[in-house]
């Protein structure tokens, strides 16, 4: 059901570990790169008529129009289930809180007297915001992306999901219900690369954004990567991955059903487990066929991903080498199910969330931590963030010199230009004070 990678013994140049050797999905975004190209082409010159065409060929759904009328998002939240209502509520509650901390404030540095330098925090505009919905649907995705960007202080928001046939060609109305709770009214029945095409060019319904959000799939990721530039992005979200990293004190039963809830997203699901106790391996890979025989989800999904090339139980010979190999990994989602976790997770320099002890699981993260759940995949947390108010913040440096200061600093500036040979740049300097400017009189 999940292979084993024995790297007990192993030595490795310099301390490091060889990512060769650690399970990883092959993900050809550059390949999807040359299917995008034409649907995002298609839908800059044709606009709402290319959404409904793809929408047709792709989700199987008629429609005459892409934007979600209000009236379908009012009923939505009417006949949302009150507790899935009430969860939502705790979820957005939660998440503020935390978010609300992100908010960095402006602050002034005086540099010299008459002199200072204030990075002003400056919200991106407007942004398209991508809740998926293939296999499974995302309600809490739409939390994620919403809440920070509304914390950051975006004035205009939209968001994006794929039309379902079985709900008359509009987004899952669980997703629609989750866009009213949070007071986003702009919504639009659009998947895929033709969604983020969408918001990169504009449409005759839809404005263009400054920046796209929010996981997907392999044509979400190649169109993000596609029209990077035109517009700003968070990530090229992969398939999701949990990395963890155990000792004989785990509860092979928790490892397992970890294990197991990031598997059922989708067949290239990454489950790692990183251990340097063999029969806590030889426990979970019992547990693991129990537990399976008794869920959902499992020919489609569970039993592919955790058989796939990127899932795996990584043996290793302690503690120190075992935190090497998840550093190397660099997880989307990193549990520390060991002894003395929270010391063992301070010492982690490589993840996109950590989950701390027995009683954090991921599942935690992904509805009410108050947590981000959109996080770098891939071995991308090794550079990247997760989404925060951050992601949707610039900063701007305003410069503020009398010309005293800049009279302090100006034969310093005039002699860096002319190491650079750039004259012109000193001129400028000059031009302000009573010194030659060549070409002047």
């Amino acid at each position: 059901m999940i292979s084993r990678i024995d790297l007990r013994g192993a030595a490795f140049p310099g301390g490091g570990i060889d990512r060769d050797l650690l399970p990883r999905a092959e993900l050809d975004v550059e390949a999807a790169l040359e299917k995008v190209r034409p649907i995002c082409d298609d839908v800059r010159h044709r606009g709402t008529a290319a959404l409904i065409e793809y929408a047709h060929r792709f989700d199987g759904v008629t429609m005459e129009r892409v934007r979600v009328p209000a009236e379908a998002l009012t009923r939505a939240l009417d006949e949302l289930d009150p507790a899935v209502r009430a969860a939502l509520e705790e979820s957005i509650r939660r998440a503020r809180l935390v978010h609300r901390e992100q908010r960095r404030a402006d602050h002034t540095t005086q540099v010299v007297p008459g002199g200072t330098v204030t990075e002003r925090w400056v919200p991106v505009e407007r942004v398209g915001l991508y809740a998926p919905g293939g296999r499974s649907v995302y309600p809490s995705s739409v939390v994620m992306n919403v809440v920070p960007a509304q914390e950051a202080g975006v004035a205009s928001m939209a968001v994006a999901s794929p039309p379902q046939a079985e709900f008359g060609g509009l987004p899952h109305p669980t997703i629609l219900a989750a866009c009213a709770l949070l007071g986003v009214d702009e919504v639009y029945a659009a998947g895929g690369a033709q969604a983020v095409a969408m918001f990169a060019y504009g449409t005759e319904e839809c404005r263009p954004v400054a920046m796209v959000t929010g996981p997907g799939n392999i044509w979400v990721a190649a169109a993000k990567r596609l029209l990077k530039g035109r517009i700003g992005i968070d990530a090229e979200a992969g398939p999701t991955e949990i990395a963890i990293l155990a000792d004989a004190t785990a509860d092979p039963v928790h490892v397992a059903a970890d294990l197991i809830s990031q598997a059922e997203h989708d067949p290239l699901a990454a489950s790692v487990l990183v251990t340097d106790s063999e029969e806590l391996a030889t426990a979970v890979e019992k547990e693991l066929a129990v537990q399976v025989a008794a869920t959902k989800h499992v020919e489609d999904r569970i039993a592919p991903a955790l058989a796939g090339r990127q899932s795996g139980i990584v043996l290793v010979d302690g503690l120190d080498q075992g935190l090497a190999v998840v550093d190397a990994y660099a997880a989307e989602h990193l549990e520390i199910q060991t002894e003395d976790a929270a010391a063992v997770a301070a010492r982690v320099r490589n993840a996109g969330a950590i989950f701390v002890g027995a009683y954090a699981p991921v599942s935690l993260g992904d509805y009410a931590a108050g947590s981000n759940h959109v996080l770098p995949t891939g071995g991308c947390a090794c550079h990247s963030s997760g989404l925060s108010v951050q992601s949707f913040l610039r900063g701007i440096h305003v410069v503020d010199y009398t010309r005293e200061a800049l009279a302090e600093v100006a034969g310093h500036v005039v002699t860096l230009a002319d190491a650079e040979d750039l004259p012109a740049h000193g001129a400028a300097v000059k031009a302000r004070f009573d010194w030659k400017v060549p070409g002047s009189k």
